[in-house]
């Protein structure tokens, strides 16, 4: 059909504007399975309905408190649009979202989604969807809802957006706040899976424009394409640290992302505490370390930017220290003992 002129008569349908809603229903009837797989005890409500039900009568908690968060995934969305590889960006959502409430000592109940696009393929949709199923279902609570929006002339075609909204409960005794920290307190970082989701526009612009590589480019110092570094999925730490949680082994949780270290530590220091970090006390990975070399970027940059091979910083009690790193060996991590905490300005001093 020709593009309508001005004093144009004939009829339009929405497909003529850019919203095909015969695709939307092709892209529900593909999700539901997936849905449905992460469906809990709580989950009152089925895919179609309005608003997500859930009750929190298995909550087992004596005091509930619900703790809530929301992220994207940023701009590593655009290696999914080079690579064509969809499945992974919402198990990244997922995974980010529920270490976000793991910090405070939360399980997740349920999660929703957002997915933007600017002319929706089904096929897409339900690869995006299989991630954030399968992120849900390995941290046990519900993909409860969401949201699909075909938004033509907003987005370029073949690129969309996702955001993902989390709920959790904790009990209000178990409620991590950082007010338990005190000065003596060992820090213990767990090494992270790559990028995770932070840092990469500037990655991309080391890769792409200083490196001048592709995505399907062999790096051999990294012994892979840049397309599967740049795409490995943001790691969740619920199931190594719920049990520490529940034995009250823990007193701070920091997740590492946008700030790195140096700003995502100092969250959760009480008053008149600080860190003092151990730089050459975990091994760098070598993916930042060609990033460093090759874009030529400062260190205090680097650390402000990426999460440098830690995605999680415990505060242990420094009695507790060697028990804890020693249950966490077991559960096969490799954790690391990389400073501890001192009086002063909050804040994260290397050393």
């Amino acid at each position: 059909m020709d593009e309508p002129r001005p004093g144009d008569s004939r009829q339009l349908t929405y497909r003529d504007s850019g919203v095909d809603i015969d695709k939307q229903d092709e892209a529900l009837r593909r999700i539901k399975q997936h849905v449905r797989s992460t469906k809990t005890a709580g989950v009152l409500s089925d895919l179609g309905n309005f608003g997500g039900l859930f009750a929190l009568d298995g909550a087992a908690c004596e005091s509930p408190v619900l703790v809530s968060s929301c992220d994207g995934i940023g701009t590593k969305l655009r290696l999914a649009f080079l690579t064509g590889i969809h499945d992974t960006v919402g198990r990244d959502l997922v995974n980010h979202c529920v270490n976000d409430i793991l910090v405070q000592g939360a399980k997740p109940l349920f999660f929703l989604d957002y997915l933007a696009t600017g002319k929706l393929e089904p096929g897409v949709v339900e690869a995006v969807v299989d991630g954030l199923a399968r992120g849900c279902r390995e941290a046990g609570c519900a993909l409860l809802g969401g949201e699909i929006a075909e938004m033509p002339g907003f987005y370029a075609d073949g690129e969309y957006d996702v955001a993902g909204f989390i709920v959790g409960v904790v009990d209000r005794k178990q409620l991590l706040d950082g007010s338990e920290i005190q000065s003596g307190d060992q820090l213990i970082g767990l090494p992270s899976a790559g990028l995770h989701t932070n840092g990469y526009s500037l990655a991309r612009k080391i890769f792409f424009e200083r490196a001048g590589l592709g995505v399907n480019d062999r790096v051999d110092e990294l012994e892979a394409t840049v397309g599967e570094v740049l795409l490995g999925e943001h790691r969740s730490y619920r199931e190594c640290l719920t049990q520490p949680l529940e034995r009250g082994w823990v007193r701070g949780l920091a997740h590492i992302t946008g700030g790195g270290i140096v700003d995502n530590v100092p969250r959760i220091l009480p008053q008149g505490l600080a860190a003092r970090v151990e730089r050459d006390s975990w091994p760098l990975p070598p993916l930042f370390t060609y990033m460093q070399q090759r874009g030529n970027v400062p260190l205090g940059e680097m650390d402000r930017t990426f999460n440098m091979g830690l995605g999680m910083v415990v505060v242990c009690e420094s009695a507790r220290a060697a028990e804890l790193v020693g249950y966490l060996e077991g559960q096969g991590e490799r954790p690391y003992r990389i400073g501890e905490i001192v009086p002063g300005e909050s804040g994260v001093t290397y050393v």
